[in-house]
């Protein structure tokens, strides 16, 4: 079952949402404005996508979390960008053991 995390305002999460229903495949959407992801799902989809950093959106509106996340403490990371979902880069698609953030259809197309 593919998972799309990702918020009802974000265009490339839609765009994912189409991409699936074109190709009649069935996902859950989850909301990270309502349910964000735990820390096991954080820390899975971080590791297959290379780590903490790649899962940040420079461009999130949220500029003085960016700015704390970059500075402080590794081991702090996980905590403040678990608090503060919104600097996740959107969508984050999930499909077992693979996961994509960003708008990925070429890599998507693989996994039908």
């Amino acid at each position: 079952m593919i998972q799309i995390f990702g918020t009802k305002k974000c265009n490339d999460t839609k765009k994912a949402q189409r991409f699936f229903k074109e190709r009649g495949i069935k996902f859950q959407f989850v909301d990270l404005n309502e349910k964000g992801l735990s820390k096991g799902e954080f820390t899975s989809v971080a590791q297959a996508n290379g780590g903490i950093d790649n899962m940040i959106n420079p461009d999130a509106k949220d500029k003085d979390t960016l700015e704390l996340i970059k500075y402080i403490a590794e081991e702090d990371k996980l905590e403040k960008i678990l608090e503060n979902q919104q600097v996740i880069k959107t969508p984050i698609v999930r499909n077992g053991k693979f996961s994509t953030l960003g708008y990925q259809p070429d890599v998507w197309k693989k996994w039908e």
